[in-house]
């Protein structure tokens, strides 16, 4: 543990040092996000966080090839080599939409590319985790784990709206995620916690806090199209990499942890973003738009327009995916007669709040 903790404090420190530098070379380019209509914010903020970001992504990647406790990940280099070479093309591609702005069919291309090549290097769909029906067919094993690498790049940057909230949520559903997948390694080899998913997570989770602070409310630099499609690359990576473990070890699964965890965890990390995502499509194909077209119609819009303030609908959208993700991971370890209702009456609660200012302007007769 304390070697994946090292690494997520160096990812951190890398991420806040760097940032500032990012954000003095942004605005001499210029590289900002300006006044739209549906936007929050109400001056020009520059962008290219996420390469802060990727930076702390990456020089703990490359402290923790030197780290003998996690030899086991880089025994076999490709899946490694493969993130490497996705995150590349996350850079070069997210770099080039925050400068021009790309039309979205190039944007999705650059994301199906980078997903390609997690894929074409080993981490990939090798069996439906419902039921472990096996993925026998190397093109569906492909074309699963890029569509499943793609949605989740969108759905992160679909949620980014508000200052703070990716990566805030990022960090909630990483931790968790993080938690399980170290816990779950442990129980597996009681010899080698070495894990590529496990490792994946606390980068990321180091990352995304280390640029937190610059990117509160009021923010002063924004992830941009790096920093989302990065969460996004490395979150749904480790989802996939952590089924692939538990389908290898049949008797595992069902002796250890809930058969259906796998598939739960990562939705649940995942649930506001991926919940954002579904709303957008089918409201903007309801009204004859394009999918990737922009509007004011996200969770975060909703709760703004409806009288929470910035700081306030951000604090919500967190507790939702706090009580949903840490929910989740609780029941592999507590009995789910007692989870259960505590999260029905948590969820309750925030569904109350999350109402609130429609209650009362209801119960004052306004419209």
């Amino acid at each position: 543990m304390r070697a994946y903790l090292l690494l997520l404090v160096l990812s951190a420190l890398v991420s806040f040092a760097l940032t500032p530098a990012v954000r003095v070379l942004a605005l001499r380019g210029r590289v900002y996000t300006p006044r739209r209509q549906r936007d929050v914010h109400r001056q020009p903020v520059p962008k290219l966080g996420g390469v802060a970001m990727l930076a702390g992504v990456l020089a703990a990647l490359g402290v923790g090839a030197m780290v003998p406790f996690l030899g086991g990940i880089f025994t076999d280099p490709v899946p490694v080599r493969g993130v490497l070479l996705a995150l590349a093309v996350v850079l070069v591609m997210g770099v080039a939409d925050d400068l021009w702005d790309l039309h979205w069919s190039l944007k999705l291309s650059g994301q199906v590319a980078a997903a390609g090549l997690v894929a074409l290097h080993g981490v990939r769909v090798e069996a439906m985790p419902v039921g472990w029906i096996p993925v026998g067919s190397e093109p569906l094993q492909l074309g699963l784990t890029v569509f499943i690498l793609v949605l989740t790049m969108n759905a992160i940057n679909f949620v980014d709206g508000l200052d703070g909230l990716a990566a805030g949520v990022a960090v909630i559903g990483g931790s968790a995620f993080f938690i399980y997948s170290y816990l779950l390694t442990r129980t597996i080899n009681q010899f080698d916690y070495s894990n590529l998913a496990t490792l994946l997570m606390a980068v990321l989770v180091g990352s995304c806090l280390g640029f937190l602070p610059h990117n509160l409310n009021p923010a002063r630099i924004f992830m941009g199209e790096v920093g989302a499609m990065v969460i996004g690359l490395l979150m749904a990576t480790a989802a996939i990499a952590v089924t692939a473990d538990l389908g290898a070890l049949a008797g595992f699964r069902f002796r250890n942890v809930p058969a259906y965890m796998p598939v739960l965890l990562p939705i649940a990390v995942m649930a506001l973003p991926l919940a954002d995502l579904a709303l957008a499509v089918v409201r903007r194909t309801a009204r004859g738009a394009s999918p990737f077209s922009a509007d004011r119609g996200h969770l975060h819009h909703k709760l703004v327009d409806g009288g929470y303030t910035h700081r306030q609908a951000v604090l919500l959208l967190y507790l939702w995916t706090f009580l949903i993700a840490y929910g989740v991971v609780s029941l592999n370890f507590l009995d789910w007669r007692l989870v259960l209702p505590v999260m029905a009456a948590l969820l309750l609660g925030a569904g109350y709040l999350t109402l609130h200012p429609w209650v009362h302007r209801s119960r004052r007769g306004s419209p």
